[in-house]
């Protein structure tokens, strides 16, 4: 991040953006921040009485309800005002249904959808919550987490250290099977201005269609429209 030149504001700017991603412990603040503790905690605290912080059950600290506020006064939330048109057309490119999912505490939540109009479908409804652990969007939204994240993102996965590896380097990730039974999916990350992960673009449907190699097949479209979307919200 390009500093303003107002040391104060750039620091606090600094741990909203880290928060973007998802709750934090102090500790993964000062990680991702570079802040020193003392400096860290003291701007989160203060930046939670004027509700821009929370923390969660688990005592992390987490975007709080006054970005929420700004954001509806703000107009829509602009990930989804830009997820309509890209999702129909990939939906219309892979004939398959597509999604857009964003972490929400430890789901995944569908908060954009364009279901194939005919046949059978893997219908994810807007507003869906999904486990974090199995299905190529949730290998999406955890493969590029910092260490501790990932490791208790691993925990109990459907995935593996190894595969998460490979979606990083690839850019996009696939799953056989792995959410439901007989279910595929193909998914790509879609980044903040700042560069962070902070969706996943999803096509999904039945195997018999997309195969037992669904990236093959579909990875590029996929991309495509992750990367259209995360070029959208730059502008």
């Amino acid at each position: 991040m390009r500093s303003s030149g107002v040391g104060v504001l750039d620091k606090a700017a600094y741990i909203l953006d880290c928060l973007e991603a998802g709750p934090a412990t102090l500790s993964q603040l000062v990680k991702a921040t570079g802040l020193a503790r003392p400096t860290a905690h003291r701007l989160a605290v203060a930046l939670a009485h004027h509700r821009f912080v929370a923390r969660d059950i688990q005592g992390r600290f987490m975007l709080g309800p006054r970005m929420g506020e700004l954001a509806s006064a703000a107009g829509e939330d602009r990930l989804i005002a830009a997820s309509g048109p890209i999702l129909n057309n990939l939906r219309n490119v892979a004939g398959e249904s597509a999604q857009v999912f964003r972490r929400q505490g430890d789901w995944r939540v569908c908060v954009a959808s364009a279901e194939r109009p005919i046949g059978l479908r893997d219908t994810i409804p807007v507003g869906t919550q999904l486990s974090m652990k199995a299905g190529s969007a949730a290998q999406i939204l955890v493969a590029w987490e910092d260490h501790s994240r990932l490791v208790e993102g691993l925990r109990n996965a459907r995935f593996s250290a190894t595969m998460l590896a490979a979606v990083r380097r690839r850019g996009w990730a696939q799953s056989i099977g792995e959410r439901e039974r007989g279910t595929a999916s193909v998914s790509a990350p879609v980044r903040s201005p700042s560069g962070k992960v902070i969706a996943a673009v999803s096509i999904s449907g039945p195997i018999e269609r997309l195969t037992r190699q669904p990236g093959r097949l579909y990875a590029e479209v996929v991309c495509d429209a992750a990367s259209q979307l995360t070029e959208a919200l730059r502008n």
